[in-house]
């Protein structure tokens, strides 16, 4: 057995894995924090002009559905995502939710967007970057599709700073680091962009990082939890048993108020040269 990113090879999942990842993303975006954290860098966006938008990598569709619930965003917002699932999914709660005018989802490849060149004023890869196979490939497909004067938004975790607390420091160690491992394809891609976007064409203009913390009671940390370590067993990395007991440690600790656990996050809003 190895790891296998789970986001990166969706089409290779039964139902019930799929269910589990939809179940992941609808609470994480519910989750009060990471909706903060979205709605700060759209709040750096030109959404009154931005008549297109496009979500590369949309899983459920969550960030363009926000996209469109906002008054200020007259435009149209459309998601691709390669499994058919997941925009199934996303067009069933656009449509429950009435906005389906606004947000259209469809079969895509972050890859290989087909779209003719210039064709959006933003484009976005939110929680993408970090599972992708070739993180420099999707992020020239993204400046190719942008207009210029268009602004591209690369939100992602630095999963190498996940931790949660375990009295057993070494173990706690490796199981953050299985659960990174597991989970993610780039987990150190954030750090990376600074060097990668000059060759690509595309110049920051403006960057920044926050640390997502539970103390005590978790919720963003429980369903991450929840969601991916069978991902960890799945591996080999560590024996069931012991992620079983990792996993019982965690809900404990937060039944007990005594929970911890973090991650950093960083923004990149980036245009073409």
């Amino acid at each position: 057995m190895s790891a296998r990113d789970p986001h990166r090879f969706t089409n290779e999942l039964d139902n019930t894995a799929i269910e589990r990842l939809i179940t992941r993303l609808e609470s994480r975006a519910k989750d009060a924090v990471f909706a903060q954290l979205l709605d700060k860098y759209i709040a750096k966006l030109e959404l009154p002009t931005a008549n297109m938008v496009l979500e590369v990598g949309c899983g459920t569709g969550a960030v363009s559905r926000h996209l469109a619930q906002r008054s200020e965003f007259t435009g149209k917002a459309i998601g691709v995502d390669q499994c058919r699932q997941f925009i199934d999914t996303a067009n069933k709660l656009a449509l429950d939710e009435a906005i389906n005018e606004q947000v259209e989802f469809r079969l895509g490849d972050a890859h290989n967007l087909n779209f003719p060149p210039a064709t959006f004023d933003v484009v976005i890869a939110h929680t993408l970057i970090s599972h992708v196979t070739e993180p420099e490939v999707v992020l020239r497909e993204m400046a190719n599709v942008v207009r210029p004067g268009g602004s591209i938004v690369i939100f992602d975790g630095d999963y190498a700073s996940l931790t949660y607390s375990h009295p057993d420091h070494a173990f706690g160690y490796r199981m953050d680091t299985a659960l990174a491992v597991a989970t993610f394809n780039n987990p150190r891609v954030m750090r990376e962009l600074p060097r990668v976007l000059p060759g690509l064409g595309l110049k920051v203009k403006e960057a920044w990082g926050d640390a997502v913390v539970e103390i005590g009671s978790g919720s963003y940390f429980k369903s991450f939890a929840e969601a991916y370590v069978p991902y960890v067993i799945k591996s080999g990395m560590i024996a069931e048993r012991e992620v079983d007991d990792w996993l019982e440690l965690q809900k404990q600790s937060m039944d007990e108020d005594t929970f911890f656990a973090s991650c950093n996050y960083y923004t990149y809003i980036v245009c073409r040269d």
